[in-house]
């Protein structure tokens, strides 16, 4: 019986070496490959970068395009005061809160499906492809479309 228990001994060793290392998680790491030092950078590079700086610096100094706060709080403030009805205002700017909250929540759902995403591209695709071959392709089709886009402003401004 000793026997009969040494042997069995014997024969879950091997076994249990052997499952051993295939029970513990093996992580593969890549190092990182290592950046070049600052004097293997070409000599161009790097007056290209000080140039570019200098024209960033020379472009955010121009008095020109500088924006004067006060001016555009003040602006913005007699725009408000000019609609009669803020109530409006603030009910459609909260909706269009909510339906871009919504949009972006299904469109978030959609891209989670694992094919739906790359078909949605190529459903895009197929319209953009028939977009150009019915209205911009041709002269005659340019000329409708450019006489649609007119008639849907006068509706959009109110003045048809």
């Amino acid at each position: 019986m000793a026997a009969a228990a040494a042997s069995t001994s014997m024969a879950a060793t091997p076994i249990l070496l052997h499952r051993l290392p295939a029970a513990r998680p093996a992580a593969v790491f890549c190092p990182l490959p290592q950046r070049p030092a600052l004097s293997a950078t070409p000599f161009k590079l790097l007056k290209e970068s000080r140039r570019s700086s200098q024209l960033l610096v020379k472009a955010s100094s121009s008095e020109e395009s500088s924006l004067d706060t006060s001016e555009l709080f003040n602006d913005l403030k007699g725009k408000w005061d000019a609609i009669e009805n803020k109530t409006n205002v603030i009910l459609y700017g909260g909706g269009s809160i909510v339906a871009i909250w919504l949009a972006s929540t299904v469109v978030g759902a959609i891209n989670s499906v694992p094919l739906l995403p790359k078909i949605m591209e190529l459903v895009g695709l197929g319209y953009t492809g028939w977009f150009v071959y019915r209205y911009l392709l041709f002269k005659s089709s340019r000329k409708e479309l450019a006489t649609e886009i007119e008639t849907l402003k006068k509706k959009l401004a109110g003045t048809e």
